[in-house]
């Protein structure tokens, strides 16, 4: 059943997030649910689904976005565009407070924030968070937003081998917070081999890597058990236990499987292709 539909004229939303609630606090009557979208002309919108309304219209991009996601708590969005540029925004003031330039000139394909302990990998701040762009580089920063504070804390460049002919535009690049592995990021993308790799925060090494039938599209990681969902371009769905175990692969696709995402039980996923989503049910999570 179709709830509530917004509509911006003559602009295409890309991306689009939830905005998160405090663990554990369950909404209270009347309470909105949010939800960020990053548009073709390079704004930020906000909508409320109760009120079935945009609340706030900002503008912090030259270039349409390709990303967007909120901190954690909820205060702060961040949004990446085609260009490579990061803005972090805040949906209370509407102004843009941080602009990272660091993947310029590359498209952000991944933005992601992850709770974390207060001196884990020895920055201050109660966030990781990620950015994996079109390039293969991901960059991992640590932040306090209340202290307007943003650090880099790893910076990830991923080898490939030059571009094989035939191909309109190659694999997404692909990362990931493992929630059962604190401190490890998981990627995937286009590469020398066909693999996801767990990459350690800490030890600053790749500690394993599975091999892959093809390079992935689209990728989730269960919030609830140790194992991954993962797309390809031929119509497959597959299931990968971690660190090791057999897969399972699914078809039902019509076309390239370019979404993967667990909802928050990890109970069930949600795919996406070209003009089909599926919901699938995981007993076993």
């Amino acid at each position: 059943e179709l709830v509530v539909q917004f509509q911006v004229l003559n602009q295409s939303c890309q991306c689009l997030a939830w905005k998160p609630r405090p663990a554990g606090v369950w909404p209270r009557p009347g309470e909105s649910q949010h939800v960020v979208a990053g548009y073709s002309d390079g704004t930020v919108r906000v909508f409320s689904v109760s009120r079935t309304e945009m609340e706030l219209k900002m503008h912090p991009h030259a270039a349409a976005l390709t990303a967007v996601t909120y901190s954690t708590d909820g205060e702060m969005i961040l949004s990446g565009g085609k260009d490579g540029i990061v803005a972090v925004s805040s949906p209370r003031t509407g102004m843009t407070i941080h602009v990272l330039a660091d993947h310029k000139g590359s498209p952000i394909t991944v933005l992601q924030c992850t709770r974390k302990q207060y001196h884990e990998l020895g920055v201050e701040g109660g966030e990781l968070w990620l950015a994996a762009s079109s390039d293969r580089r991901v960059s991992v920063w640590g932040s306090d937003w209340l202290q307007d504070k943003c650090e880099l804390l790893d910076w990830l460049s991923f080898p490939a081998p030059a571009g094989p002919e035939g191909l309109d535009s190659l694999p997404p690049s692909l990362a990931a917070f493992c929630p059962w592995e604190h401190g490890v990021l998981v990627y995937v993308g286009f590469g020398l081999q066909k693999e996801a790799l767990f990459y350690s925060l800490r030890k600053k090494q790749v500690l394993r890597k599975i091999s892959l039938p093809a390079f992935a599209t689209s990728l989730s990681l269960s919030p609830a058990a140790p194992f991954m969902a993962l797309g390809f371009g031929d119509r497959l769905l597959r299931l990968q236990p971690c660190p090791a175990g057999a897969p399972q692969d699914y078809a039902g696709h019509d076309d390239t499987v370019h979404l993967c995402r667990f909802a928050p039980s990890g109970r069930r996923l949600l795919t996406a292709s070209h003009s089909a989503v599926l919901v699938w049910e995981l007993p076993g999570a």
